[in-house]
């Protein structure tokens, strides 16, 4: 079974609707939340936001500044920028806070899905038609040093409107976050391939599973200990399966192409 993308159930007809694990597929949302996690509390992350269409949250994505969101590729290939809106400054995806329209959408050039539907380069940067202003609970993402990587071993928390579980069929209300140990790119390629596990990706999970992103987190946040934004949720073989860890976009290689392409 290829992994799967962590996007939302209305996002993924054709796909495995799961965290980061094998069923190659993203982890959109539309029925996916963080899996074994906790409830995020007001401020802690005042740069997540919720991406929607249609009145639906289908991905994460994170605020870089006032008119720029940062999410996964796989959240905005073939997304029209007029179909969609930005939710910032709230705890529920489908109220409060802030709410906004996109002018347009650049996924990375490079970005690709290999033959198991596994994406790679996966990164884009929204321009949003208003500027969110920070307050007491919006502000924006600390970014890494260009080329960073996150230390094996190195507690990481990924943050989520994803389904709380590989089998939901709906959303939380609520922002949920949870802890992941990152695991050597070695042990993940032998969990995946060497062909789906690139430079490009880390891997965060227990061994025993219980702790993952899930569908619906795709293209939101996972930070480090001291808040600084590492990567971003890609995809992964269900959600929190023994075995098979959450797999990250490695924002590190990306982060001329992000403040390159700033609003």
């Amino acid at each position: 079974m290829a992994p799967a993308l962590k996007l939302a159930l209305a996002m993924l007809p054709a796909l495995s609707m799961a965290a980061p694990a094998p069923a190659l597929s993203g982890r959109e949302g539309g029925g996916a939340d963080i899996v074994g996690g906790t409830l995020a509390t007001s401020g802690e992350f005042p740069y997540i936001v919720s991406l929607s269409q249609s009145g639906s949250h289908f991905c994460g994505g994170v605020l870089v500044n006032s008119k720029t969101v940062i999410t996964a590729g796989h959240c905005s290939v073939d997304t029209s920028a007029s179909s969609v809106k930005v939710r910032a400054g709230t705890l529920t995806w489908a109220s409060g806070g802030t709410q906004v329209s996109v002018s347009s959408i650049l996924v990375n050039p490079d970005y690709t899905t290999n033959s198991d539907g596994v994406p790679d380069n996966d990164v884009a940067v929204w321009h949003l038609s208003t500027a969110i202003p920070t307050s007491s609970t919006i502000g924006y993402a600390t970014l890494p040093a260009q080329g960073e990587d996150p230390a094996t071993g190195s507690t990481l928390t990924v943050a989520g409107w994803g389904t709380t579980s590989e089998s939901a069929s709906s959303l939380p209300a609520a922002l949920r976050k949870v802890n992941v140990p990152v695991i050597s790119r070695a042990s993940c390629q032998a969990e995946y391939s060497t062909a789906d596990v690139t430079t490009n990706v880390f891997c965060a999970g227990l061994a025993a599973g219980g702790k993952d992103s899930c569908s619906g987190d795709s293209g939101g946040p996972i930070i480090d200990s001291t808040g600084v934004l590492v990567g971003l949720v890609s995809w992964g073989q269900g959600c929190a399966e023994a075995g098979y860890a959450g797999v990250y976009n490695r924002l590190g290689n990306y982060v001329d192409f992000v403040k390159d392409n700033l609003a």
